[in-house]
């Protein structure tokens, strides 16, 4: 059991990547907080893990959310050691001077600036139980972007680099910050990041993935596994590309 005694919680975990990390933390062990915007598929999940979940409506956007994600974690399992930073959103791949304001914004909250809310919910609790590990879903499109999908790209670039000056200033305190990269998987933003969801389109995504197929909920969720657990206790400030050679 890698995550035997630990607590942790994952944000977006109602589906996808989110769902196959809280699922797979559990499996080792782990007690999770199944954080979604939709109460109800938290409720599934958490409910299908068992004892050892809780689930909670939240907007990451929101700073009394991260607020209350650190809380339940602490109330139901009285510590915290893991917090993954998993929801996010997009625009549709169009030109980036068709991105409306709204839509700009609501990726600047979410997959931005959650993580400042995060880290003033769940550093100080990390400080005090003498360590901890913090996890972001960034995006192989923060590393090598495509066009069409340019707002999000910059966000998830923001991500990695966020990331990697929290791991500095944060490892005196033994609090590990990294972030994985993962290429387009299948998961309910996928139609989004091609346009339009056809067999054609979708196999010019897959064409530029080596591996020749899309990321899925258990690669995003071994890797995360990895780089939570004491196993990678010497590893903070990486962006790991989960991508089937995508980056190469």
């Amino acid at each position: 059991m890698r995550l035997e005694g630990k607590t942790a919680i994952v944000t977006g975990a109602g589906s996808g990547f989110g769902e196959g990390m809280a699922k797979r933390f559990a499996e080792e062990g782990a007690n999770v907080v199944v954080a979604d915007l939709i109460g109800d598929k938290a409720e599934r999940v958490a409910r299908e893990i068992g004892a050892q979940a809780v689930a909670l409506e939240v907007d990451v956007a929101r700073a009394q959310d991260n607020q209350a994600m650190a809380a339940a974690a602490m109330s139901h399992f009285k510590r915290l050691d893991i917090f993954v930073l998993n929801a996010g959103v997009t625009h549709k791949n169009t030109s980036m001077l068709e991105v409306d304001e709204q839509s700009f914004d609501r990726i600047g909250d979410v997959n931005m600036k959650a993580l400042y809310h995060a880290s003033r919910a769940v550093v100080p609790i990390m400080e005090e139980q003498g360590g901890g590990s913090i996890l972001a879903t960034a995006s192989t499109a923060g590393l090598r972007p495509r066009p069409g999908l340019v707002w999000y790209n910059a966000s998830k670039a923001w991500v990695v680099n966020a990331c990697k000056c929290m791991a500095v200033e944060l490892a005196p305190k033994n609090i590990r910050v990294n972030s994985l990269c993962p290429v387009a998987g299948e998961t309910g933003m996928l139609a989004d990041f091609m346009g339009e969801d056809t067999p054609e389109i979708r196999e010019k995504f897959k064409s530029v993935i080596p591996l020749g197929r899309f990321s899925q909920p258990r690669d995003m969720a071994n890797a995360a596994l990895y780089l939570v657990s004491d196993e990678a206790d010497f590893i903070t400030g990486v962006a790991l590309e989960v991508d089937g050679g995508r980056c190469v």
